[in-house]
């Protein structure tokens, strides 16, 4: 069977990958900026629901190149992370030139006390996607998430499937990106992926009783001001299915 692993932005969302039977959560905070760290209240809250956790690594948004400071934030980060029970741990860092930096990367796998460490799409920043895929193997890490290089993991199939292939074994390739109900099934059959990530997003209703006047707090969303983005259960449920029939 195909593992899916829901990216959830809250609690909310990690209850709604439950909900919908997805089978690993990685857990972030600031969808906007792509993701970055979740605080320690909602990764000990998220570890409560059952599901495998996977705690996202990240001080800030942006590249993937940090200072000396902001990698002592990493390595605190990771520590309380395994201390709150995570199951895994999501990372990446580059070099100024593009390339994945083996040495720091090696320095936070060691920090994670043996748990999963999954490079995250920093990899799709990187300048060789053949070198980079060498050098995530051997900084440690156990799985590689992957849009293909691509606005999708759709669009990006190709060169999914040819990580796959060299990957053989060396680590786990994941597809992610643009991940839906309907194109879930598509992507394992084009790329060979035996693991798949995505948002499923949808948003839960405010339960207030006086609607909010006309101010917007912050960038104006697609959708109500006062409603709340969250991973959409059926949109779960309907993936899993897709995917249960590979």
């Amino acid at each position: 069977m195909v593992l899916l692993e829901i990216v959830a932005y809250s609690l909310a969302s990690a209850k709604a990958a439950v909900a919908g039977g997805a089978d690993r959560i990685e857990l972030c905070e600031n969808a906007a900026e792509g993701g970055t760290t979740p605080s320690l209240g909602t990764l000990e809250s998220a570890k409560a629901l059952g599901l495998p956790v996977h705690a996202m690594i990240r001080p800030r948004g942006g590249d993937f190149l940090y200072e000396p400071d902001e990698v002592r934030v990493m390595e605190r980060d990771i520590d309380l992370a395994v201390a709150a029970g995570a199951d895994g741990i999501v990372l990446g860092a580059l070099t100024p030139q593009a390339e994945v930096d083996v040495a720091l990367c090696r320095r936070l796998v060691e920090r994670a006390q043996g748990r999963p460490v999954t490079f995250h799409r920093a990899f799709d920043w990187a300048a060789d996607s053949v070198r980079a895929l060498e050098a995530v193997a051997e900084a440690g890490c156990r799985r590689l998430l992957t849009s293909g290089r691509a606005p999708s993991a759709l669009a990006g199939a190709p060169l999914i499937a040819e990580l796959v292939r060299r990957a053989s074994g060396q680590l786990i390739v994941m597809a992610g990106a643009g991940l839906s109900e309907t194109n879930a099934a598509e992507i394992v059959r084009l790329t060979g992926v035996r693991e798949v990530h995505g948002s499923l997003a949808g948003t839960q209703p405010s339960r207030m009783r006086v609607r909010p006047p006309a101010v917007g707090l912050g960038t104006a969303p697609s959708w109500e001001a006062d409603a709340i983005p969250c991973a959409d259960p059926e949109r779960i449920r309907r993936t899993r299915a897709a995917l249960s029939s590979r």
